[in-house]
């Protein structure tokens, strides 16, 4: 079993701003107490951890990865050095493969702190922060005398909740080890950065019956706490030679083991051909089933969406079922209700469907390509194209998510729809997005 102390010698692995600077510490943290006691104890062994640290300090984690694969090759049975290969997987954000390698280690060793405090800071900088919460909880149960886990622990705390129980818990480490008061008391003050996501992009819809829309957008995600956080957006349109645009402004409040719940709306200068004015809210809640099942869990989501017309009103119901799989795979189940009201007609109600499956492609290193292919079908009396009217429609297509940074990706996509009348729409879109 893997054990250390937190003050002993920290492994200096990655440079980047990927999480903040509160994950980065309790990456560090973890990192020295995963790796530093095997090599002071294995001196005769030391060359392959010297050449990881190095590479995995340049950033190189391809070659840190071979040399760790080598050794395992050499020792399939020594989970010490599987548990290097889970870190060198951490930190190069190949979370998904680092999570599977932790939960290999602990299937054989479940009594291992080091490990599930190894997969806490996995669950952490993938924000699931309940998860890492309880693998950092069942870490210190383990071994409730060992500083080092308390001080990871307390980081967490305070990443994730902001609140006191982290200073609580910083006392309880200088109580064990007052050597580790130094980094502990300094811990809380680390985090309280906000998160920000701003995004560009544009969309366009060619038809074989009208002019092409097209619409250009930013947006700007700011995750001010961890229960708070705020969407807004610019949009600009053109429908048919007309232009039109709209701001659009949303507020989440994220609670633990209830959801999250989330209201906004928009408005604008519709020249009567967007909504003058629109507004929803949404219910959120996820249900954990296993780790080793083919369902690994059940997101559901529950949301109403207002658009008032210059001469309609819209009203959509809509329930969405994320079911996740494993290896990262995602099946998304979308029902949709809409009911229109023009003003010279009754109230009518028409639904649509949509089913979208989500797989990882390919990782090289913090790059990561993610795809997805999408069906859609319904009777509509209005669409995306913002055209009054009623039709029935099947849609095809699929998108691409390619992220080349830590902190940047690309999203693109395209769409055919076949509808009735022997009309057709054809859609594809691009946005970039950066992280701070």
């Amino acid at each position: 079993m893997v054990r250390t102390n937190l003050t002993s010698g920290m492994l200096r692995p990655r440079k980047g701003r990927d999480g903040g600077l509160t994950q980065l510490f309790v990456l560090f943290a973890f990192g020295a107490a995963l790796c530093s006691p095997s090599i002071r104890a294995q001196s005769s062994d030391q060359t392959w951890q010297v050449q990881v640290r190095k590479l995995s300090d340049s950033r190189d984690w391809d070659d840190a990865l071979r040399i760790v694969d080598q050794q395992i090759a050499r020792s399939p049975s020594d989970l010490d050095i599987r548990a290097w290969r889970a870190q060198v997987l951490t930190w190069a954000a190949r979370l998904p493969e680092a999570e599977r390698e932790f939960k290999e280690i602990l299937k054989i060793e479940p009594g291992n702190p080091d490990c599930w405090m190894g997969l806490a800071s996995v669950y952490l900088r993938r924000g699931l922060a309940d998860e890492a919460l309880k693998a950092a909880d069942h870490a210190v149960e383990l071994d409730p005398k060992r500083s080092d886990l308390r001080a990871t622990r307390a980081a967490m705390i305070h990443s994730i909740t902001n609140s006191d129980d982290a200073r609580l818990e910083s006392l309880n480490v200088v109580a064990i080890d007052p050597s580790n008061s130094g980094v502990v008391l300094s811990s809380p003050s680390i985090p309280g950065r906000r998160k920000e996501e701003l995004r560009f992009g544009f969309d366009q819809d060619i038809f074989s019956f009208a002019p092409a829309n097209r619409d250009q957008w930013m947006s700007l995600v700011s995750k001010w706490t961890p229960r708070w956080t705020t969407s807004a957006a610019v949009s600009l349109y053109e429908r048919g030679g007309i232009n039109a645009g709209n701001f659009f402004g949303s507020v989440t409040r994220n609670q633990p083991h209830w959801g999250a719940f989330t209201i906004g709306g928009a408005t604008g200068h519709d020249h009567g051909v967007i909504p003058e004015t629109a507004a929803f809210f949404e219910l959120d809640h996820g249900f954990k089933i296993s780790e080793d099942r083919p369902i690994r869990g059940i997101e559901v989501i529950y949301g109403q969406h207002w658009y008032w017309y210059t001469t309609a009103r819209i009203l959509t119901s809509n329930q969405t079922a994320i079911v996740y799989l494993p290896r990262d795979w995602t099946l998304a189940v979308g029902l949709t209700e809409a009911r229109s009201h023009f003003s010279d007609t009754n109230i009518d109600w028409k639904p649509s469907g949509l089913t979208r499956l989500t797989v990882p492609l390919a990782h090289w290193s913090e790059r990561e390509l993610t795809g997805n292919v999408f069906f859609a079908v319904g009777t509509e009396d209005f669409a995306q194209v913002d055209q009054i009217g009623s039709f029935a429609s099947r849609t095809y297509g699929g998108g691409l998510r390619f992220r080349f940074t830590a902190l940047q990706d690309v999203t693109g996509y395209g769409a055919f729809q076949q509808r009735t009348q022997d009309r057709a729409q054809t859609s594809f879109g691009l946005s970039y997005g950066v992280r701070f």
